[in-house]
């Protein structure tokens, strides 16, 4: 790597960035390289100013209530067999053609991009990731590499204006200043390039011999670029490339050799072994010449294409010590499940708090319906997540980690750039005073309760200090309360 300067850092505490679709956690130790071009550099930070994003998850599945593309995978595990199970369907081949089948009835014409991106703005979401492509690989843009999408033509939704769907989405988040951030899934189930036709599928890999049939894999290393070349040349300006599929990643002898002999015992061994390059530098160079000072997010593959790291459905115990984000759903599933159970506003503002004051950003997910809304639930929670947004924002916003991210379970920090000013967050309204043993004040230090403006008495003991909060101040604000602490240094 010539003079690059690699960082090298062992987490010792659960990542969370290798789950499976219950949640659980994989801990394993994690590298972050960062990218040496100082102006990708920035303009991450420009991106840990915005602290709060919205994912959406959307495609033809979500007119069965079923999880985003597994089930189709033939791996023998719960979010993959549970979609077919619900549906009685005992035959695989006759579920996948059934699955595929749903391009032909997907017809979202309640689909209103200007309705979630004000939602979303209100709510105090800075940034978006719409899913372009998941793994099932139903196109949601209009690409020219494949019949499988939502614009073609025996899509019924295809002759309505907005049919493609990715374009009038990035739009309409644009308008509302919003960054707009493109998902797309580096591996493709429908892809003969992928999962040749010639072979069953095996599991969610490649499912023939990379080695015996070079030929076909250069086809889907051309195929991968020419639609993410589509995606950054005809959507306007993108600011986050957000790539899924970390199995798709080229791998060194050694670790074939390594993986290939923990898995002796799986008869698939060798194509989950085999190294999957699709040429990532080469991919983010082209990517970039169509869009400069892009993020790119090679998902759980270390190295200078994956400019953050995203812990899934979990919030790392004391943070990370390079750039990440949250990625997490408001109810219980990425994609749209009919009866889906929502988180309470107030549960997702604290995990927003709590993920904000250990250096992170929150990346929160709501899958849209069949016909191109979300639940009224989701809205709501919006709704309620603004309001205490109006009043607390600045705690939130362009902050960084103080020296410590909180106290217990119920008291969190964040400070500014310069550590002038510093925030303190309470998970509960104290009766009559509130008590910090980690935060420093000097004898000139001001208080304020934010949601008032109203100043408070604070007094250094020996070993902490007592803030007195006036009975009043509980009723202007809700879910967590804010003191600011403005330093006279």
């Amino acid at each position: 790597m010539k003079s690059k300067k690699k960082i090298f850092i062992v987490v010792s505490i659960l990542l969370g960035i290798l789950f499976n679709m219950n949640g659980k956690v994989s801990g394993q130790q994690r590298e972050y390289y960062p990218d040496p071009d100082t102006a990708i550099q920035k303009r991450l930070d420009e991106w840990q100013d915005l602290k709060f994003g919205l994912l959406m998850h959307w495609g033809a599945y979500s007119q069965w209530s079923i999880v985003e593309s597994w089930s189709i995978s033939p791996d023998d595990v719960g979010w993959a067999t549970g979609a077919r199970t619900k549906r009685n369907e005992e035959d695989y081949f006759s579920y996948l053609k059934k699955y595929e089948g749903l391009k032909k009835t997907f017809n979202p014409t309640k689909f209103d991009p200007a309705k979630w991106a004000a939602a979303a703005k209100d709510a105090g979401m800075k940034y978006m990731i719409f899913t372009t492509k998941h793994h099932d690989g139903f196109c949601m843009f209009d690409s020219k590499y494949t019949d499988y999408k939502i614009t073609d033509k025996d899509c019924p939704f295809s002759i309505n204006p907005k049919s493609n769907v990715t374009k009038f989405v990035f739009d309409a988040f644009r308008k509302e200043n919003m960054w707009v951030g493109a998902y797309f899934s580096k591996p493709d189930w429908h892809s003969d390039y992928y999962w040749w036709k010639r072979f069953p599928p095996i599991d969610h890999n490649v499912n023939y011999s990379i080695a015996s049939h070079p030929e076909q894999w250069k086809n889907f290393v051309d195929y991968t670029h020419n639609q993410i070349n589509e995606l950054m040349t005809g959507y306007g300006k993108i600011d986050i490339l957000w790539l899924d599929g970390g199995w798709v990643r080229k791998k060194t002898m050694e670790e074939i050799k390594s993986e290939f002999a923990k898995n002796l015992e799986n008869k698939n061994a060798m194509f989950n072994s085999q190294s999957q390059d699709i040429n990532m530098p080469l991919l983010v160079k082209e990517a970039r010449a169509k869009q400069p000072k892009l993020l790119v997010v090679d998902r759980e593959v270390p190295g200078e294409q994956q400019n953050y790291l995203t812990p899934e459905q979990h919030i790392p115990d004391n943070g990370l010590p390079y750039p990440w984000e949250t990625c997490m759903t408001m109810g219980k599933s990425w994609s749209y499940i009919a009866d889906e159970n929502y988180k309470t506003a107030g549960e997702i503002i604290k995990k927003l708090v709590d993920i904000v004051s250990k250096g992170g950003n929150y990346l929160l997910n709501i899958g849209p319906g069949p016909d191109g809304e979300w639940h009224e639930e989701a809205y709501s929670r919006l709704k309620e997540i603004g309001s205490w947004i109006k009043i607390n924002g600045e705690a939130i916003y362009g902050t960084r980690m103080y020296k410590v991210f909180g106290e217990g379970d119920r008291i969190r920090y964040t400070q500014t750039k310069d550590g002038k000013t510093k925030y303190v967050f309470l998970f509960e309204y104290p009766d009559q005073k509130t008590v910090l043993t980690k935060l420093a004040m000097n004898t000139g230090d001001k208080i304020q309760l934010l949601s008032t403006g109203q100043k408070l008495n604070w007094k250094q003991t020996t070993e902490d200090i007592e803030i007195i909060l006036p009975e009043a101040g509980k009723s202007s604000s809700a879910n967590v309360w804010v003191l600011k602490v403005v330093s006279d240094q």
